[in-house]
């Protein structure tokens, strides 16, 4: 189950390295061109193209990195007793609602629609996964959304 979910998650970033990396060519080639020369001191087009080919493929490779981080991430499920960590899909209940996450290495922000749900990459890093690191199933959260402070209950940790 967990496999498929990580094949779902690379394909969708290994779509955004084709894309960022298309964008940043043509963007290179964009700010190289002659048309775009600097006609005077005051004419920036070449050098704002040539920033923002460098930011594109800074993206690419992020997520390149994320792509091949992903590939090598274990695939195995863990045990309800088990801590939460690198690689846990974790079910968040607050108010009866769930909520579907998945502990991944980089790409947070990242959703991806399975199995009639969408889960949504979290990485140890951001707020919601350092408090969510070394936890169990069962435990509870008090999380700030919105401004308000909500009690989420850890329902599922696979």
């Amino acid at each position: 189950m967990k496999r498929v979910l990580l094949e779902k998650i690379i394909t969708r970033l290994q779509d955004e390295v084709t894309f960022l990396t298309r964008a940043a060519l043509a963007t290179h080639a964009e700010a190289t061109d002659d048309e775009n020369k600097a006609e005077d001191k005051y004419d920036t087009r070449g050098l704002e193209a040539s920033y923002l080919a460098h930011g594109q493929s800074k993206a690419a490779e992020e997520a390149a990195l994320a792509v091949a981080q992903f590939a090598a991430l274990a695939a195995r499920d863990l045990a309800p007793d088990e801590p939460i960590a690198l690689g846990a899909l974790v079910t968040l209940e607050a108010k009866g609602k769930p909520t579907y996450y998945l502990m991944g290495p980089r790409a947070g922000g990242t959703e991806i629609e399975y199995d009639g749900r969408t889960v949504m990459v979290i990485t140890p890093q951001s707020p919601l996964g350092r408090q969510l690191v070394g936890k169990k199933q069962g435990d509870t959260l008090l999380l700030d959304v919105g401004g308000r402070k909500t009690e989420s209950r850890i329902a599922a940790v696979a």
